[in-house]
């Protein structure tokens, strides 16, 4: 169960994330936050990443099999990275729905789910 948990406050804390790097490219759309300099933008981004970070830490101490979790260090890594990318491409098909998804990203989630596989391969 402790896997979960810490997948799930993965997914959480990985949309925050996300939000705090993508989300201010599209203030342009917005007229008030357009107006908006790179400082602002840079303490609005820290904001939100606040959260990120209050949902991470516990994920990763959750996970670790260091702390009774039912990960090693690596694969929470990698599982930490493919939920990003997870993440980010459902954000970016959201947001930024004028991106077009190719046959080579296809290609690079497949081999990140590879990836997944290999590094908990005993």
């Amino acid at each position: 169960m402790r896997g979960l948990y810490s997948i799930a406050l993965l997914v959480l804390s990985n949309a925050f994330m996300t939000v705090a790097w993508y989300g201010h490219l599209r203030f342009k759309d917005q007229p008030a936050l357009a107006k908006w300099g790179l400082p602002a933008v840079i303490l609005v981004s820290w904001g939100v990443a606040f959260f990120e970070y209050c949902l991470q830490v516990p994920a990763n101490r959750l996970g670790y099999n260091g702390h009774g979790g039912p990960f090693s260090l690596v694969q929470l890594k990698v599982v930490q990275e493919v939920i990003t990318l997870v993440v980010f491409m459902a954000f970016s098909a959201i947001a930024f729905k004028d991106q077009t998804f190719r046959w080579n990203h296809a290609l690079a989630a497949l081999l990140l789910v590879a990836a997944v596989w290999l590094v908990f391969k005993k």
